[in-house]
């Protein structure tokens, strides 16, 4: 307990300021080959011819690889979890989005591995394009997924639900309906560090990855399902990630590189451009969020339904996990007893999404946090009143039914206050998460409430 409170020196911090801190980019390993990506120019398209004879003769090239180099070509990411796999590692078939990897080249240097590139032939038949998830549902939308346009695995419905409470009653008894609309967008990560791997054929016949990945045994359990082997073969290097914040968890760079290893029997490196950094690496998520709240004059919330839309992008990477993820934070920091959520995960034609700070749960606070403000401004209400109202306390259940022991929105809501100056009425001051009583046990709330001890 001696660092709670203390002022202690980030145990890397000297390293960082000083410019020793080593990155993957930093790692030697005698002279090792430069990888370059053959990338789709178009958002959505079929491929109807590949040739790479013309790269593998070239100087300086020691290995091409394509979709038929891959022993597992499509793999999911959460297949381990039920989500079924749609993504290939270099596309096959078809592009979905503009940057979609089709072929890699190892060569002796970056103006020779481009060069590669550009000699490699590929004929396409262009497609139409989806970039509005809003338009993803209509009947008349271009279809870009072999699964239609709507993530479809959630048991026996395509779409994760929620229900809680009778919300067409909650609808009918209120005094207010407060809608409102909430479209997060899609944010690239911008870490200073871009994609970047190397990977090292060992003598002993395993394979040593450099890798700048946030989450090592996951993606080694990737790598080792494409290549199909044992992680036993596999030696996973990390250090310091130059900046993830979510968008390194599926790193795109190592398969890759171990593939040209593994052909070319040469150390390979692939860093990534700033340009395909932006082009090609994963985002946040786009999300449009629909709300409606019934709500009493006097600041109940009664019931609430809940529209999301997700976009996946072209694949579904971690995207059901978010739509999750976004069900169980729906309601927010607050008890509403009547509750029908529905998330859908929606494909496009953008670069798949993926996480970044909070996946699955900052955006939809942003959109429910937005909508307390609007009810309050309806209503004519103080918004700090209002949420302290409303806010979670002991023996409250979630949308999800959990029964909540410890929750900590009163008190956080109070220190909140105080700290921007915000003065409270006495009742409100006084306010505790102890389990509700008195006015703030109404009528609506005592069917929902679970004191048991658990």
């Amino acid at each position: 307990m001696k660092a709670v409170g203390a002022r202690l020196p980030r145990y890397d911090g000297v390293g960082h300021v000083t410019g020793r801190t080593q990155y993957v980019d930093d790692v030697r390993v005698g002279k090792h080959l430069w990888v370059k990506a053959l990338r789709s120019p178009h958002h959505h398209a079929a491929i109807t011819a590949l040739d790479t004879s013309k790269a593998e003769q070239m100087t300086g090239v020691h290995a091409v690889i394509t979709h038929f180099d891959v022993p597992k070509n499509v793999y999911g990411h959460l297949e381990g979890l039920g989500v079924p796999a749609d993504e290939p590692l270099l596309a096959e078939g078809d592009v979905r989005y503009k940057g979609q990897p089709i072929a890699a080249v190892a060569a002796e240097s970056e103006a020779a591995a481009r060069a590669a590139i550009e000699a490699i032939e590929v004929r396409y038949e262009e497609r139409p394009p989806l970039f509005d998830i809003r338009q993803a549902l209509d009947p008349d939308a271009p279809q870009i997924h072999q699964w239609g346009n709507v993530y479809p695995h959630y048991g026996p419905y395509n779409h994760r639900r929620v229900r809680k409470g009778d919300i067409d009653r909650a609808f009918g008894q209120a005094d207010v309906i407060v809608e409102g609309v909430y479209r997060p967008q899609a944010i690239e990560q911008m870490p200073m560090e871009t994609q970047v791997a190397l990977a090292v054929p060992e003598a002993s016949g395993r394979l040593t990855i450099y890798s700048c990945t946030q989450a090592m045994y996951f993606s080694m359990g990737v790598v080792a399902a494409h290549l199909q082997v044992p992680l036993n073969k596999l030696k996973f290097v990390g250090g310091t990630v130059g900046g993830g914040f979510g968008g390194k968890v599926d790193t795109a760079s190592d398969t890759i590189c171990a593939l040209l290893a593994l052909k070319s029997r040469r150390p390979v490196k692939w860093r990534w451009t700033r340009e395909e950094e932006f082009l090609a690496s994963s985002t946040r998520a786009p999300w449009h969020i629909e709300l409606a709240d019934a709500v009493t004059n006097d600041g109940w919330i009664l019931g609430r339904r809940t529209l999301t839309l997700h976009d996946a992008g072209a694949y579904a990477r971690f995207s059901p996990y978010g739509v999750t993820k976004h069900a169980f934070h729906h309601s927010g920091a607050y008890t509403i007893p009547n509750l029908r959520f529905d998330g859908f995960v929606a494909f496009t034609n953008r670069v798949p999404t993926t996480a970044m700070r909070g996946f699955g749960v900052t955006s939809v606070s942003f959109a429910v946090e937005t909508h307390m403000n609007r009810i309050a401004d309806v209503l004519g209400l103080d918004p700090w009143e209002l949420r302290l109202k409303n806010a979670n306390r002991i023996g409250d259940t979630s949308g999800n039914g959990v029964v909540l022991k410890d929750p900590s929105t009163v008190p956080v809501t109070l220190a909140a206050a105080e700290r921007v100056g915000i003065e409270l009425a006495g009742g409100y001051r006084s306010m505790t998460p102890e389990p509700r009583s008195g006015d703030l046990l109404p009528p609506h709330l005592v069917d929902q409430q679970n004191l048991r001890e658990g």
